[in-house]
């Protein structure tokens, strides 16, 4: 069987960068990094085809940011961020078709730099408490749609969980198993929607040896970087993917 490539050089000029920051933001950085991977690859495919080219790829690195995090989680969170965040996917699934991949782009980068501006004008106290687990299970909810249209997940939920001050270790290993049981979750509803080709799928093959470089560089720097400067680029990223997804938008 012949198995057709995209053979575009720019596509791989912005879709190799894309792919590393996704790798980097799943196992060091879960703060949103990896939300500018589809916008980026935009600009030389449709948001639909590149959310599918790396559904292969995003396999391989959430299987890859367990393995280096399979110790460091934090279960309870997850029993109770996993069942909202597939609630968001099935709404995702049922609207995906009558939605403007603009719109939620929008939506989500509008979202994102309000927090920001929160989180930055009116910085928390130490013993403030997190947000509740209503507003939780939005936001958590509001990833999962977020990440089945766009793969931009990250901003929504690093709302709910930036507050609560988890060490960066911890933080990352318990978004690597969220995002793992969202993103396999995705698999049935994409092929449902008749989003998968071959063309697509073997140029996810291709990109897969990039997908250890990026989660072996986050992977090093989770655990190594000073607590205050690892959510100053938490930071960083927010700023970065929500002025991309407004710009997208306009």
């Amino acid at each position: 069987m012949n198995f057709p490539l995209i053979t575009d050089p720019y596509f791989y000029a912005v879709t190799i960068p894309a792919v590393l920051l996704m790798g980097v933001s799943k196992s060091g950085f879960g703060a949103g990094f990896g939300s500018l991977a589809v916008p980026l690859m935009a600009l030389a495919v449709t948001v639909p085809q590149a959310a599918v080219i790396l559904m292969p790829v995003l396999f391989l690195m959430d299987l890859l940011g367990m393995a280096a995090f399979r110790k460091d989680f934090d279960l309870k969170l997850l029993g109770f961020l996993i069942p909202c965040g597939l609630v968001g996917i099935v709404i995702g699934a049922l609207l995906f078709k009558v939605l403007d991949a603009h719109t939620v782009a929008g939506i989500v980068g509008v979202f994102t730099l309000l927090f920001l501006a929160q989180r930055l004008l009116f910085p928390p106290k130490a013993d403030s408490p997190p947000p509740p687990r209503w507003l939780g299970a939005i936001l958590t909810a509001t990833a999962g749609f977020t990440s089945f249209i766009a793969h931009a997940g990250g901003p929504p939920i690093n709302a709910y969980i930036i507050p609560m001050r988890l060490s960066p270790v911890r933080f990352t290993a318990t978004m690597a198993f969220f995002f793992f049981a969202i993103n396999l979750a995705k698999w049935l509803p994409y092929a449902w929607l008749g989003l998968f080709d071959w063309r697509n799928l073997s140029t996810s093959l291709v990109l897969l040896p990039i997908a250890p470089v990026g989660v072996w560089m986050g992977v090093w720097l989770a655990r190594r970087i000073d607590q205050v400067l690892f959510y100053r680029l938490v930071y960083l990223g927010m700023f970065l993917t929500g002025a991309k997804l407004v710009w997208d938008a306009l």
